[in-house]
This record gives structure tokens, C-alpha cells and sequence, in this order.
């Protein structure tokens, strides 16, 4: 296809997104999602999509199966598959079928040193969407187990969110047991961390307190972060007392940074006590830390009493730049 030919057509389908809703509008979405070019298809499913065109589901689920053959040389990128899943999330599509297909892709493509993988996204993006599946809770657990151990980030990711929204019980012991087991990437085992907290409250405080002292640096942090933004008060009590063990900068860093976006006041009583008994650059992190609190407004005064019993100009002039009256 000729690059003229190809922009006419990918201005058609543009087109569609604003032209009034009628038979004619669809039958030409219809067409164009039956067209080769994987990138045409990808923009036809997206106003499908944003166009609540419900009646083109079955012409989205023929697409997709398309897509899955040859699929390096039918869709480079997975640019139509991901499209599609999404439009069919958007749609309300509920029937498995699809997103199994997707959460079992790989699609290794070739590049400069080993092959990339270009299903990530795609398999990332079925995962959520089996969470609202006609499908038996305990199957879609199931299904997001080996997403766990997915060789990627972002599908593990992708997986413990899901398990969150699925809200079970049995997901929370599934993401116990990754805790234990550890990720290469600390980060996911901080999202574990959180969708715990979130799944089973009180219960997991303790689970996570655990991983404070476990002698990695990244995990303590992660735990830390996770305590500090959960809704337990007894998160931030374990904190208090976590605060005054020897931790490394790196480290208070983090966990000031963290009770800075916590939902609790009395994450902000702590950042105060650390204002007050701080020095240097953990006394600023901390006002830094509350000024970004959604406490500030209410703690202001007694920031300002603190401050003034501590007599440090440089502390004052970066209150009165992150405090302005």
C-alpha cells in the first residue's frame, strides 16, 4: 500500500470519531477493522471503543484472532491485539475467551541482541480484564497466578493489581506467598505490599512489619512506603518506633517521603516529631514532606511553633516558601 493510499484511509477512519452515529458510521469501522494493517486496526478499535459501539464486539473478537497468527509479521508491536483488549474492556465484554488468549501470548520479536518481547502490555492489560469476566473467582486466580512469575515487570505488576480488584481472600495469600518468595524487582513486591494492606487491612500490618528489618535495603524500603500509606494507625506506629532504630539516609529518605502522601494525620504528628528533633537535611526532607500533606492546611501552626523553638533561619525560609501566607 502506497503511503497516499494508507493516510486516506487512516484519515477516514479518524473521521469516524466525530461523524454522528448511524449504520453507515459503523459499517465502515467494520470494514476497516478487517483490513491488514495492524496500525488502521488499532485506531478503528479505539473509536469503537469511544463510540460505545457495542455491535462490533464479534468483528473486534475476529480481529484479534487474526492478529494472532503470524503474529509478528500480522501485528509488530501487538499495536491492533492491544487496542482491541482495550476496546473490548471498554465495551463491557465479559466472556473470557479473549483476555485467556492475550494472558498466554509471547511475542518475541527481533531486535539488537534478544529478541523483545511485545506482548507485555497485552498481557498486562488481560489480566485486569479477567477480573470482571463471567468466570469463577477462584478460576481467574487461577489464570493470574503464573502472571506472578511472568518474566516482566509490568505483567507482574499488572497481575498483583489485578488480584487487588478481584478482592478475594485466596488472592491475598497468593500475594503473601510472592512476599515470601521475593521478585527481582523490589518495586513489585512493594505493589504486594500495598494490595495487602489494602485486600486484608489490620491483618497484613504485621505480615509487612516483617519485611522492616529483613536486611534489604530496597525491601525495607517498599515495606516502609506501603505502612506509611495504608489507613492503618497502627502502621504508623510501627514507623514511630522504626524511626528511632539506625537506619541509613537512604532509607529516612524514603520513609519521610512516603508519610508525606499518607492518608493519615498522624502521619503528619510523625513528620512534625521528626521536624522538631531533626536536624540538617532530615529536618527539611521532613517540612518538604509536609507541605505536600494533605494535612498541611491544619498543621501549619504548629509547624511554625516548632520552627520557632528550633531557631534555624534556613528551616524558616523554606517554611515561609512552602507555607506562604
Amino acid at each position: 500500500m502506497s503511503k497516499q493510499a494508507f493516510d486516506k484511509k487512516l484519515e477516514a477512519i479518524q473521521a469516524l470519531r466525530s461523524e454522528p452515529a448511524s449504520e453507515a458510521a459503523i459499517e465502515q469501522l467494520r470494514k476497516a477493522l478487517r483490513d491488514r494493517s495492524n496500525y488502521l486496526v488499532s485506531k478503528a478499535a479505539a473509536i469503537a471503543a469511544d463510540r460505545s459501539f457495542s455491535g462490533l464486539i464479534p468483528d473486534l473478537l475476529a480481529a484479534f484472532d487474526r492478529f494472532l497468527i503470524d503474529a509478528v509479521k500480522s501485528d509488530p508491536k501487538c499495536w491492533a491485539k492491544n487496542a482491541i483488549v482495550k476496546a473490548l474492556k471498554d465495551l463491557g465484554h465479559r466472556d473470557p475467551q479473549v483476555y485467556l488468549k492475550g494472558i498466554a501470548h509471547v511475542q518475541p520479536e527481533p531486535s539488537w541482541g534478544e529478541p523483545v518481547d511485545s506482548a507485555v502490555t497485552l498481557r498486562g492489560a488481560c489480566a485486569l480484564a479477567l477480573v470482571d469476566c463471567r468466570l469463577d473467582d477462584i478460576e481467574i486466580l487461577r489464570y493470574l497466578v503464573d502472571g506472578l512469575a511472568d518474566k516482566e515487570l509490568p505483567v507482574r505488576t499488572d497481575t498483583v493489581i489485578a488480584i487487588g480488584q478481584l478482592g478475594r481472600i485466596e488472592g491475598a495469600l497468593l500475594l503473601r506467598l510472592k512476599c515470601l518468595l521475593g521478585d527481582k524487582e523490589p518495586e513489585v513486591i512493594g505493589r504486594c505490599f500495598s494490595t495487602l494492606l489494602d485486600l486484608t487491612r489490620r491483618e497484613a500490618v504485621p505480615f509487612v512489619e516483617k519485611f522492616l528489618g529483613a536486611g534489604e535495603q530496597d525491601i525495607a524500603i517498599e515495606a516502609a512506603a506501603a505502612l506509611a500509606q495504608s489507613r492503618e494507625p497502627e502502621a504508623i506506629d510501627l514507623l514511630k518506633t522504626f524511626w528511632q532504630t539506625l537506619l541509613s539516609s537512604e532509607l529516612r529518605s524514603a520513609l519521610i517521603a512516603a508519610l508525606g502522601a499518607s492518608p493519615l494525620s498522624e502521619a503528619a504528628g510523625l513528620l512534625l516529631a521528626i521536624l522538631s528533633e531533626g536536624t540538617g537535611e532530615i529536618a527539611a526532607a521532613a517540612l518538604e514532606a509536609l507541605a505536600t500533606s494533605r494535612f498541611r492546611v491544619e498543621m501549619r501552626d504548629r509547624i511554625a511553633a516548632a520552627l520557632a523553638a528550633k531557631g534555624n533561619n534556613k528551616l524558616s525560609r523554606l517554611f515561609k516558601e512552602k507555607f506562604p501566607a
